[in-house]
C-alpha cells in the first residue's frame, strides 16, 4: 500500500509540473495577443487622426495605403497569435494527454507492484509466524534446559567466582590481609606433643586425611570408565596435596591465616583445572580436613614456642641463680680471708699490748677496739652471704625505665638475687638498647619471686606485650606502682625522675645539629676515635 501512495504521489507530482508549464505558455500567448491588440488601437487611433487629411489627394491615399498596410498587419499578427494560441492550447492538450497516459501508466505500475508487495508481506508475515512459532518453542525448550540447568549455573559462577579471587591472591600476593596471631610442624610435632591436646587433634587430622585418600572421599570426578576415573582422581590429588604440603613447610609463628588463605585458593584452582579432566574435584570435606591439619599445627606448634619461652626464661633464672651463688661464695670466701685477716692482726695487737707500756696500751687497745669492730662487720657480711646463699627467694625487685628506648611511662618490674642488684640492671642497659636504665626502686624481699608475681598480676592490664605475659615491661605511672606497692604495706626508697642522662644529651646534640650550632666535625672525630678504642669491638 505504502508504494502505491508513493507511486501516485510522484504521478501527481509530474501531472502538476506539466500543467504548470502548460499554463505558462497559454498565459505568454495571452500576452502577445494583448500586445497585438494594443498596436490595433494604436493603428486605428492614428487612423482617426490621419482622417482630416483624406481629401488631399496624396496624403488620402498615402495615409490610405499606411492604414490598410496597418490594418493587414494587424490581420496577420491577430492571425498569429491566434495561431500561435491555438498551437500553444494543442501543445498542452497534447502535453495534458501525454501526462494522464503516464499517469495511468504510473498508476498500472504502483497497482502491479504493490500487489506484488502485498503477496510478498503476506509471505513474510506466514514465514514470520512460523519463524516465531519455531523461535517460541525453542525459547520455551531452553528455559527448560536452563531451569534444569540453574543450579549447576549458579554453583560455577559461585566457582569461578572463587577461582577469581584465588588467581588474584596468587598474582597479587597476600599481604597482611589474612594474618592471625598464631604458630607451626607436622606428624613430628603431634608425635613430640602426644600429651597434648592439639597434639592429639594434629595427630588425628592427619590420620583423617590418609584415610580419605585410600577411601576415594578425598576426590572425585565424572568419568564413567574406572580407569580414566582413578587417574583424574590421582592427578588432581597430587596437584592439591603438592600445594598444601609446600604451604604446610612454611608454617611460623605468625602465618596461619595466610596459609589457611592459601590453601583453600589452592583449592579453587586445581577445581578449576580439574574441569578438563570431567569435572575431576577435590571435595570440600577433604579441604576441611587439610585446614584442620594447618590449624592444629598451628597449636601445637604455639605450644611448642611457649615450652621454649619457659625453657629460655628457666635457663635465664638458672644462669642467674648460679651468677648469684657465685657472688655469694665469692663475698663468702672474701669476708672470710678477711676475718683471718683481722683475727691474725688482733692476735698481733694483743700480744703488743701485752709487751707495750701503759701509754702505748692505750693506743693498742683503740687499735685493737677498731679491728674487732672491722671483724664483727666481715663476720655479719659473711653470714648474710650464707643466709642470702641458703635462702634462695631472698633478693630485690627492681623497678626501672628507659625513656630514651621506651618512652614515657613504660617501666621494668623484675628481680634479681645478686648481693649488688646495680650491676644485674647494668647488664641490662647492655648494648641491645640504646641508652641505659635509671632506678627508681630497689625492693629488698626475702621472697622477691612471689612479690615479683604478685605485682605482674595486678598490673597486667597494662603490659607493653600483651601475647607474651613473660616480657616485664609495663605502661602506667609511676604513681601507681607506689601506690600499690604501698597498698601491701611495702615501703621503699623511690627516686621519681629519671634522670636520662645520655638520652636528654642526645636530643641536646640532635636539637643542636638542626640549628647549625654545633661542631658536628670534632664531635663525630671523638665518636670515631672510641669505637676503634673499644676493646670489644676490637675482640668482635
Amino acid at each position: 500500500m505504502a508504494v502505491l501512495i508513493f507511486a501516485l504521489t510522484i504521478a501527481l507530482t509530474v501531472f502538476q509540473t506539466r500543467a504548470r508549464s502548460a499554463n505558462a505558455l497559454l498565459q505568454q500567448a495571452r500576452e502577445e495577443t494583448g500586445s497585438l491588440q494594443e498596436r490595433v488601437s494604436k493603428l486605428e487611433a492614428d487612423n482617426k487622426v490621419l482622417e482630416q487629411y483624406r481629401r488631399i489627394p496624396n496624403a488620402e491615399q498615402h495615409a490610405q495605403e499606411i492604414i490598410q498596410a496597418a490594418e493587414r498587419r494587424a490581420e496577420e499578427v491577430q492571425a498569429r497569435a491566434q495561431e500561435n494560441q491555438e498551437r500553444m492550447l494543442a501543445a498542452v492538450l497534447a502535453e495534458n494527454e501525454r501526462t494522464r497516459a503516464a499517469l495511468q501508466t504510473d498508476r498500472d505500475r504502483a497497482t502491479a507492484e504493490f500487489q506484488v508487495t502485498k503477496n510478498k508481506a503476506s509471505a513474510i508475515l506466514t514465514d514470520a509466524a512460523a519463524e516465531a512459532s519455531a523461535v517460541v518453542e525453542t525459547a520455551y525448550k531452553r528455559a527448560r534446559e536452563l531451569e534444569a540447568e540453574s543450579s549447576l549455573t549458579v554453583q560455577t559462577i559461585e566457582e569461578l567466582k572463587r577461582t577469581i579471587e584465588a588467581l588474584k591472591n596468587v598474582i597479587e600476593g597476600y599481604g597482611n590481609q589474612y594474618v592471625i596471631p598464631t604458630y607451626g610442624l607436622l606428624d613430628e610435632l603431634a608425635e613430640e606433643f602426644g600429651h597434648a591436646e592439639s597434639g592429639q587433634r594434629l595427630k588425628s587430622a592427619r590420620d583423617s586425611m590418609r584415610r580419605m585418600i585410600k577411601s576415594g572421599t578425598a576426590a572425585t570426578c565424572d568419568y564413567v570408565e574406572e580407569s580414566r576415573k582413578s587417574t583424574a582422581i590421582d592427578f588432581v590429588l597430587d596437584a592439591f596435596n603438592g600445594k598444601v604440603d609446600t604451604i604446610l613447610l612454611s608454617l611460623k609463628s605468625d602465618n596461619h591465616g595466610t596459609l589457611a588463605q592459601k590453601i583453600r585458593d589452592a583449592f579453587n584452582i586445581v577445581n578449576n583445572n580439574g574441569k578438563a579432566f570431567r569435572n575431576a574435584r577435590i571435595t570440600p570435606e577433604y579441604l576441611q580436613v587439610r585446614l584442620d591439619e594447618l590449624h592444629w599445627a598451628a597449636v601445637t606448634q604455639e605450644l611448642k614456642e611457649k615450652e621454649r619461652e619457659e625453657q629460655r626464661i628457666l635457663k635465664e633464672r638458672i644462669r642467674e641463680e648460679e651468677k648469684a651463688q657465685r657472688e655469694y661464695e665469692r663475698a663468702m670466701k672474701e669476708a672470710q680471708k678477711e676475718e683471718e685477716v683481722l683475727r691474725k692482726a688482733m692476735e698481733k695487737a694483743q700480744r703488743e699490748i701485752e709487751k707495750a707500756s701503759d701509754e702505748q696500751k692505750a693506743r693498742y687497745e683503740d687499735q685493737l677496739r677498731e679491728l674487732q669492730e672491722r671483724l664483727k662487720s666481715a663476720e655479719e657480711k659473711n653470714q648474710r652471704a650464707l643466709s642470702m646463699a641458703q635462702q634462695t627467694k631472698t633478693g630485690h625487685v627492681y623497678v626501672i625505665s628507659n625513656i630514651g628506648s621506651f618512652g614515657e611511662d613504660v617501666y621494668k618490674i623484675g628481680l634479681t638475687r645478686r648481693l649488688e642488684p646495680l650491676d644485674r640492671i647494668k647488664e641490662l642497659g647492655d648494648a641491645s638498647v640504646p641508652f641505659e636504665f635509671d632506678v627508681h626502686s630497689l625492693i629488698s624481699s626475702e621472697d622477691a619471686p612471689a612479690l615479683e608475681r604478685e605485682l605482674h598480676k595486678r598490673f597486667v592490664r597494662t603490659q607493653v606485650n600483651k601475647v607474651n605475659p613473660r616480657k616485664e615491661f609495663f605502661r602506667l605511672t609511676l604513681q601507681d606502682i607506689r601506690r600499690e606497692l604501698e597498698g601491701m604495706g611495702i615501703h621503699a626508697k623511690w627516686t621519681l625522675a629519671a634522670e636520662c642522662r645520655e638520652y636528654k644529651e642526645t636530643r641536646a646534640i640532635e636539637q643542636a645539629m638542626v640549628d647549625k650550632t654545633f661542631h658536628e666535625s670534632a664531635w663525630m672525630e671523638k665518636q670515631l676515635q672510641e669505637q676503634d678504642a673499644d676493646p670489644q669491638r676490637l675482640a668482635g
